[in-house]
């Protein structure tokens, strides 16, 4: 079986087979793309039951990054399976729940591949990919990709920041994740952009990554952007600073510009659609604003602030909107656009509840503990149970109390989160993104 992903891998392999491919920081290993190739053949023959078994089978897999993500990866692939990506943290009980949940047919529990009843196979040869997005309900729901949509999105992704053959990408975002997909593993199967592993996400060790390996474009998120620019380390071999995956506040972007002499570059996509929008200058990401549209990609403004995105990119399988030959998805989020269509986010649709009768939307509230002195960050949630509690967490070296008094200066009191956690800074998954399984834990004490 054969589809445009791994055709076009061929052909980088082909292209720049004894090229380096991916490098190891932490050890130093390297391959090229002739032994990642090789490699990716030698995992599978050692791995599958039988030639054909795992054609059209999704299979789930949790591993970290680096040459063995890669090899599994690749394997599956060549074999005609769909690949699901997990988080390398999922417990191994939890990666089984969720392979059992998806019908997959097997799941890679880190030394061989446990076959799964009631398993389903997929018909079509262009369908490769599943992504998992908790999206605003907190439960994993799949996105089947066809291969042609992956490409789609790496292709937008590339052309529109300007990387090329010649760059080498820092990876430290997950490479099955959404954002690792199209701006490194992908860019590196179709378009021959190598990548190294980082060691740990940690200023010192990012520092002395860089100071060997010399790699040009670091794709992040805001925690690892806000740690960098507090810190006293260096980097001069980057040229593009890439932030996604949560909003990076304007006072981080202006922070590291005047610490590195670079501006980073605001990145906004989904699970769905892929890339979004993107600030090619830096200017944008200054004030806050996610850029303009990614070449490729159409943003068109509905009523409500709600915002519909069109590309060959965005996920179609089992969808039902399309405009034309494209497909359609209209994001969670809420945004506007200025005079010079860059797109700024407003919060997200959906987050206003009921406080004993009144009204209080979760935008606002979290809006307004960003305002306190001395707040870093905030997560605001809901309590589950027969009456709403609101609940907040925020990262601060101030008291509870003293997040809750000035609060209390501009804010009605109801308004005010009922529980109150203050901790040096969130939790987050090992997508940059706050945990919110972990807060909701510490603050409604609800079982993770």
């Amino acid at each position: 079986m054969s589809h445009a992903l791994l055709d076009a891998w061929k052909k980088t392999v082909r292209r720049c087979g004894g090229r380096r491919a991916v490098i190891q920081a932490a050890d130093g290993q390297t391959v090229t793309f002739c032994d990642l190739d090789r490699r990716a053949v030698s995992w599978l023959a050692a791995a599958a039951p039988q030639p054909g078994a795992l054609a059209g089978r999704a299979v789930v897999f949790a591993t970290p990054n680096g040459t063995g993500w890669l090899e599994i990866f690749l394997g599956l692939i060549h074999a005609g399976a769909l690949p699901v990506p997990l988080d390398a943290g999922e417990p191994p009980a939890a990666q089984r729940r969720l392979a059992e949940s998806l019908h997959a047919g097997y799941w890679w529990n880190g030394v061989t591949l446990v076959p799964l009843a009631k398993a389903r196979r997929w018909r079509d040869p262009e369908l490769c990919l599943i992504k998992l997005t908790s999206g605003t309900t907190g439960e994993p729901r799949p996105l089947v990709f066809t291969a042609g949509q992956l490409l789609a999105d790496a292709r937008q992704v590339t052309a529109t920041m300007g990387v090329r053959r010649r760059d080498l990408n820092y990876a430290m975002i997950p490479l099955g994740h959404s954002y690792g997909l199209g701006n490194l593993t992908v860019p590196l199967l179709a378009q021959g952009v190598p990548l190294v592993c980082g060691t740990a996400p940690l200023p010192h060790a990012i520092a002395a990554d860089f100071a060997r390996w010399k790699p040009t474009v670091f794709p992040g998120v805001p925690a690892l952007w806000r740690a960098l620019a507090a810190s006293a380390v260096s980097m001069p071999s980057l040229r593009l600073g890439i932030s996604a995956g949560a909003p990076l506040p304007a006072e981080v972007a202006r922070d590291f510009a005047a610490r590195f002499g670079r501006r980073l570059h605001n990145f906004y996509g989904s699970s769905e659609t892929g890339g979004i929008a993107y600030d090619a200058s830096g200017a944008a990401t200054l004030a806050g604003s996610v850029g303009r549209a990614l070449r490729g990609v159409k943003l068109t403004a509905l009523p409500a602030r709600r915002l519909m995105v069109c590309s060959d990119a965005v996920v179609t399988c089992g969808q039902r909107r399309r405009t034309g030959r494209h497909g359609a998805w209209i994001v969670p989020d809420l945004a506007a656009f200025d005079a010079q269509r860059r797109l700024t986010l407003l919060g997200r649709r959906g987050t206003t509840i009921k406080l004993a009768g009144r009204r209080v939307n979760l935008a606002d509230v979290m809006a307004r503990l960003l305002g306190v002195p001395g707040v870093r960050d905030a997560w605001v949630g809901v309590g589950a149970g027969a009456e709403p509690v609101l609940g907040a967490v925020v990262a601060t070296d101030r008291t509870a109390a003293g997040v809750r008094a000035a609060l209390l200066a501009d804010t009605a009191a109801w308004k005010v989160p009922k529980k109150l956690v203050v901790l040096a800074a969130l939790p987050l998954t090992a997508r940059g993104k706050p945990d919110g399984r972990a807060l909701r834990a510490m603050t409604f004490g609800e079982a993770r």
